[in-house]
């Protein structure tokens, strides 16, 4: 599992060590076989492509097999394909990032396996059409943000950071990797004939403006995009009327005025999606908290069930290691590349404004009951807010006291 960001803003804490994965070669695979040694050398891919051009293609991954064959011709026309659509919109850095990482599974898997990458809307035309696609098989797998599914799988809400939730990518590891949570996922999707593989760390999301907003008293009255679920009833709490929107249709309804803010991911993709010309202002959380009501957006990688039981069992521990490994490039890419963007959005005159730690104890205490809420609607979800409850009421995370939650139930 991959550790990384500092702790809660106004918590104080200090940045956890970041491991780099190892990525082994078929050059590197082939010259080990030959000379009968076992264990991987760490290594590095030679060359990158720009990340907003089509082209050349690169394997990226982490942890692969020792042994993997040459890819011949012979294995090649054996070569199982998958289909894979993202929710990322083609040109945006998220979808290059995923289509990258895809094209390298070739070779990762020595030519047994290739996933074939699509963006947004290629195949299945939205987000119930992509779910019912991999179920059935049309696709093999998907890409999505895990809350889309808030509608179909109360749980999904928990797969994922939700407001005044666990707001850092290590504590998520911590659950899905060592608390059992990933467990608990795969039981949830596998009665829908899916395959939870696993999560993708991505960002943190934030709201652009066409109006200032300064305070969560500002945003009463405002139309604004965020996601469904938990995180719409709780904008709705401060007198918001909330919307549901797929990323491409953010910016034409803010050029319209049809909506006068939207939430989505953060800085990367949304100047590749050209908010800066259609607002002006960006909201952020206080001081070290990008976001208040979704600090960790996870994505995830969900296959069909019958396409991963076709996998070797060798097959299926490499393809959950690369995804590992793609978790870790995409979160620190995005950080890297969100950096870069803030500049851009400033020099395009972009205001940045911040909430204020008051304003954070106010939007977790009107999210805590409707934490509840969403748990009591299904009982997978009770068991995964129950884990998150006793790991946020621990004293290592302090999150949580008794009074915090007293006269609430599971």
């Amino acid at each position: 599992m991959f550790h990384f960001g500092p702790l809660r803003g106004g918590r104080g804490a200090h940045r956890a060590a970041i491991p780099v994965p190892k990525i082994t070669t078929n050059e590197e695979k082939n010259r080990m076989n030959r000379d009968d040694k076992k264990d991987s050398p760490e290594g590095t891919l030679a060359s990158r492509r720009s990340f907003l051009k089509q082209g050349t293609t690169a394997a990226v991954g982490a942890a692969t097999l020792v042994g993997a064959p040459f890819i011949g011709n012979a294995q090649a026309a054996r070569t199982k394909v998958w289909k894979i659509q993202s929710v990322w919109d083609a040109g945006t850095v998220g979808y290059t990032l995923f289509e990258e990482w895809c094209n390298g599974m070739k070779e990762a898997s020595g030519g047994e396996l290739a996933f074939k990458p699509f963006p947004a809307k290629s195949v299945a035309a939205d987000n119930n059409s992509l779910f019912d696609a991999v179920r059935s098989g049309v696709l093999q797998g998907m890409n999505p943000f895990t809350l889309y599914w808030s509608g179909k799988i109360p749980a999904s809400v928990f797969l994922s950071s939700y407001p005044a939730g666990p707001d850092q990518p290590s504590q998520w590891d911590t659950m899905f990797f060592g608390l059992g949570m990933l467990e608990e996922a795969r039981k949830i999707y596998r009665k829908f004939g899916l395959y939870y593989v696993g999560p993708v760390h991505h960002d943190a999301n934030i709201i652009h403006s066409k109006k200032p907003v300064n305070s969560l008293a500002d945003l009463k009255g405002m139309k604004i995009r965020v996601p469904g679920g938990m995180v719409a009833e709780v904008f709705q709490k401060f007198g918001v009327s909330t919307v549901s929107l797929p990323g491409s249709d953010i910016f034409p309804a803010l050029e319209k005025g049809t909506i006068d803010a939207a939430d989505y991911v953060g800085p990367a993709v949304n100047w590749d999606l050209g908010f800066a010309q259609v607002t002006k202002y960006i909201l952020f959380g206080p001081p070290g908290v990008m976001s208040i009501y979704q600090p960790v957006d996870l994505m995830d990688l969900t296959v069909n069930m019958r396409a991963w039981k076709s996998l070797s069992p060798r097959l299926q521990k490499l393809v959950e290691e690369q995804l590992r490994a793609y978790s870790f490039k995409h979160y620190i890419t995005i950080q890297k590349r969100n950096i870069e963007a803030m500049e851009k959005f400033k020099k395009a005159g972009s205001k940045v404004s911040r909430l204020s730690q008051a304003d954070m104890e106010a939007f977790r205490r009107e999210a805590i009951p409707i934490w509840f809420k969403w748990a009591k609607k299904d009982p997978s979800a009770s068991r995964i807010l129950k884990l998150q409850i006793d790991y946020m009421s621990n004293d290592i995370m302090g999150y949580l006291t008794p009074e915090d939650i007293k006269g609430y139930s599971l």
